[in-house]
């Protein structure tokens, strides 16, 4: 079968987060490029074809062999497959009608840069970021899905890794990477979702009732910031749990066949799909707008998030759990906020190693995470939304200073395992998302590239 037929199951979270608002209006991600660097690809029709059965796997490159591969890459794991279903399935679901991927018709590039059992070295994942970016005028990719994560093991500009995630957004290219899936606590952020720059995405769960936003909440298991440099990160959440996506009886479904259809789709969970997700709502922005650049990309997509909030108004989860909130696919695309991304880091300076930056999270003798300005006094109320949900003062968390400037972590602040979170923000499966903002949703590097790295780790549904 084709896998456009009328057959295929319900996905649906494109609807949780407004993108069938957008297919609707034509804009399904055509004649945009997204590599997925993962475990593979898959040979299905729903991925292959798009809404008009054009073929669009325009481009493949196997890493680990470095060889541009002349037949259609095969996925030994199912997670590289299950990561570009989210993104791009062409299908339609049999009783919605609606696109079972965010973007199905944007172009795909697969990079395999993991193996079956989903690991890989630095080398093997810098190869085939080094290779996007040299046939950048090829394929013409410009936003690249990174559903992976490893220990920070130096700060951000120190990391071969980073180094290579920087020079893709310097040369324009929108990097989404996954949160990892090792929270709820706080610093568990992964490389290479600890780079300022790029989009870091955790995972809400809409508790199987996608029809009621009452009940939505956090996924447990999304990594939580701040970053080492004080970052907060992620920047926003995206619906991360049981997800409906494409995959073959390879290694995932083979261990967990009680979420495999026996056929072509597989549920799975986890901040991969969450970035998937995102990277497919970047897809929708860059045909509406293809002037954007990655800040403007970044900046539109947390402007018209939506945080969760509590029964008092305040934020049901911390900005280090949530970032600026639930995505929106609908308005970011329509939002005209610009230039409130990254601000106070260039990157051309960064990548040249001239300045590196860090954030404005900072914890205190108790362990409690806050936020600095520049003259290092907390925010007004810990946590203040102003108009429109930007930060107070007209500053957002995303901002950055130079790293010389002298908010080092002195001794007394030094992170810890041991830190909790502020009393004010204590993770609490109690809170559910306000029915008001309902969800339409001391390290030191190795100089080793044979560090290893590996796709998210296997949760639990949710």
């Amino acid at each position: 079968k084709s896998g456009l037929g009328s057959n295929d199951p319900d996905a649906f979270f494109p609807g949780l987060v407004g993108a069938n608002l957008l297919h609707a209006e034509s804009l399904t991600g055509y004649g945009v490029t997204g590599a997925v660097v993962d475990t593979g690809y898959e040979n299905k029709g729903q991925l292959n074809n798009n809404s008009m059965n054009e073929d669009r796997l325009v481009g493949h490159y196997d890493a680990i062999l470095d060889e541009e591969l002349m037949m259609v890459p095969s996925d030994e794991s199912g997670h590289g497959a299950h990561v570009s279903g989210v993104i791009a399935n062409s299908a339609k679901g049999s009783s919605s009608g609606e696109f079972n991927g965010v973007a199905p018709d944007v172009n795909l590039v697969s990079v395999r840069a993991f193996d079956g059992s989903g690991q890989a070295t630095y080398a093997d994942v810098i190869r085939g970021l080094d290779w996007i970016l040299q046939d950048k005028g090829t394929y013409d990719v410009r936003v690249v899905n990174m559903s992976f994560s490893a220990a920070p093991q130096s700060f951000y500009w120190e990391d071969p890794l980073s180094q290579a995630v920087m020079r893709l957004w310097q040369d324009g290219i929108v990097v989404v990477a996954s949160a990892g899936n090792t929270g709820p606590d706080p610093m568990t952020i992964g490389v290479p979702g600890n780079v300022p720059y790029v989009i870091t995405v955790g995972a809400m769960t809409d508790n199987y009732t996608p029809a009621d936003p009452a009940d939505d909440r956090l996924a447990s298991f999304s990594s939580a910031g701040p970053t080492v440099e004080g970052f907060v990160k992620p920047e926003v959440v995206a619906p991360g749990g049981h997800l409906l996506s494409i995959m073959g009886y390879h290694t995932i479904a083979r261990e967990h066949p009680e979420f495999y259809d026996g056929q072509e789709y597989f549920v799975m969970s986890g901040t991969s799909q969450a970035a998937a997700v995102v990277s497919g709502i970047v897809a929708l922005m860059l045909q509406a707008e293809p002037w954007l650049t990655p800040d403007d990309v970044k900046c539109k997509l947390m402007s018209s998030a939506r945080p969760a909030l509590d029964d008092n108004g305040g934020l049901a989860y911390s900005i280090f759990q949530q970032g600026a909130g639930l995505v929106s696919a609908y308005d970011a695309v329509k939002g005209t906020e610009l230039a409130c991304a990254n601000r106070g880091l260039n990157i051309d300076k960064d990548v040249a190693g001239v300045e590196h930056y860090g954030g404005r999270a900072n914890v205190d003798e108790d362990g409690n995470y806050y936020l600095m300005d520049l003259q290092g006094y907390m925010w007004a109320d810990g946590y203040m939304w102003a108009d429109g949900y930007m930060w107070a003062d007209g500053y957002m968390w995303s901002d950055g200073y130079m790293w010389s400037d002298g908010y080092m972590w002195a001794d007394a602040y030094m992170w810890s395992d041991g830190y909790m979170w502020n009393d004010a923000y204590m993770w609490a499966d109690a809170y559910m998302w306000a029915d008001g903002y309902m969800w339409s949703d001391g390290y030191m590097w190795s100089d080793s590239l044979t560090e290893a790295m590996s796709i998210n780790v296997w949760v639990d549904q949710q």
